[in-house]
């Protein structure tokens, strides 16, 4: 069954701007800015800052990922995963060829 795709507008930093994700990313995006005690625009616009390359809605997808795999191997029992997440978050460098998005 395929995911259907949905597009919401949330403001990063002072701009609004069109997001297209799965449900099912926009679902666990909002989990972890809760567990964060942040609005889903505060997460998305750390994830915007941190990110190197790529567009938003492919940052957010890694991002999430990340969330998940830094959770399932979390050795400290009631660790959520979420804790200082955006200063941890080593994903893959998705830096262009010159640095640049």
């Amino acid at each position: 069954m395929k995911s259907a795709v949905i597009k919401r507008s949330v403001v990063v930093g002072k701009h609004k701007t069109s997001i297209s994700l799965e449900d099912a990313f926009w679902r666990h995006l909002r989990e972890i800015a809760r567990a964060q005690g942040w609005t889903i625009s505060k997460l998305v616009a750390e994830i915007d800052n941190k990110r190197q390359y790529g567009n938003l809605s492919s940052a957010i997808r890694l991002f999430v990922l990340e969330h998940f795999r830094a959770k399932s191997n979390s050795t400290q029992p009631g660790d959520n995963g979420t804790s200082n997440l955006i200063e941890r978050h080593s994903g893959p460098d998705l830096r262009g060829p010159l640095g640049t998005r």
